[in-house]
């Protein structure tokens, strides 16, 4: 049976509270002995002499979620895990405030360790979301990964 695509997407930006409730549902399972988080969070880059004050992320939904689905299901294929959760912010997300959530958890730490540096760079590479960098004086440029 083939594994439905999960919705990743969040409005807005993720919250301190919810990162701390999806680590909380993990303590029942006794089988994990690591977890790993990545927390992407929006800067205040000067750019051109302007300084950027948030973030907004438009996606594909369809087509990103796919994507993440499938770099999930391989970096599962690659690593001994447990589980992996990803969120990833839609709409503005000001400076300050964290905007992707990549949580990957394993019964040994070596695999987390490895497997969060591996789902980052490859959601970074291959998930088409976009984000316009909106500057304090109203103006915008679209933002390029590295």
């Amino acid at each position: 049976m083939k594994e439905k695509v999960k919705n990743v997407f969040i409005d807005g930006a993720i919250s301190p509270e919810f990162i701390a409730n999806a680590i909380a549902k993990h303590q029942s399972k006794t089988q994990i002995g690591a977890h790993d988080i990545f927390l992407g969070q929006v800067r205040a880059d000067k750019i051109d002499g302007k300084t950027v004050s948030a973030i907004e992320y438009t996606a594909y939904e369809e087509m990103a979620n796919k994507k993440f689905h499938e770099i999930r299901e391989a970096t599962f294929d690659k690593f001994d895990l447990s589980c992996m959760h990803i969120y990833h912010s839609l709409g503005k997300v000001a400076v300050g405030e964290i905007c992707l959530f990549v949580f990957v958890s394993s019964p040994h730490r070596k695999e987390v360790f490895e497997a969060l540096h591996h789902v980052v760079e490859e959601i970074k590479k291959e998930v088409p979301v976009f984000g316009k960098e909106l500057f304090e004086d109203d103006s915008y440029q679209w933002k390029v990964n590295t």
